[in-house]
């Protein structure tokens, strides 16, 4: 399936749409793998909650500006 939809995007702009989706997918990935780690951890030391979810927090908010970054440069390439 994968070999299928590159070679439909032959332009520019199925090349960048493709671009766009992958780095939406890896926002998703990290977020999501943050997310699960900082559960786990204030699992483990309840009494540091506020620092992890802090940290979790803009670690968060720095992955999704990248993934928004790298949408907006795909899709203008596009």
């Amino acid at each position: 399936m994968l070999n299928t939809v590159l070679l439909q995007a032959t332009t520019i702009t199925g090349i960048a749409a493709i671009g766009a989706g992958l780095a939406a997918i890896g926002a998703g990935l990290g977020i999501g793998r943050i997310g699960g780690s900082a559960a786990e951890s204030i699992a483990r030391q309840p009494e540091a909650a506020g620092d992890i979810r802090g940290a979790m927090i803009l670690t968060a908010a720095f992955i999704e500006g990248v993934a928004l970054f790298a949408v907006i440069v795909a899709l203008l390439n596009g």
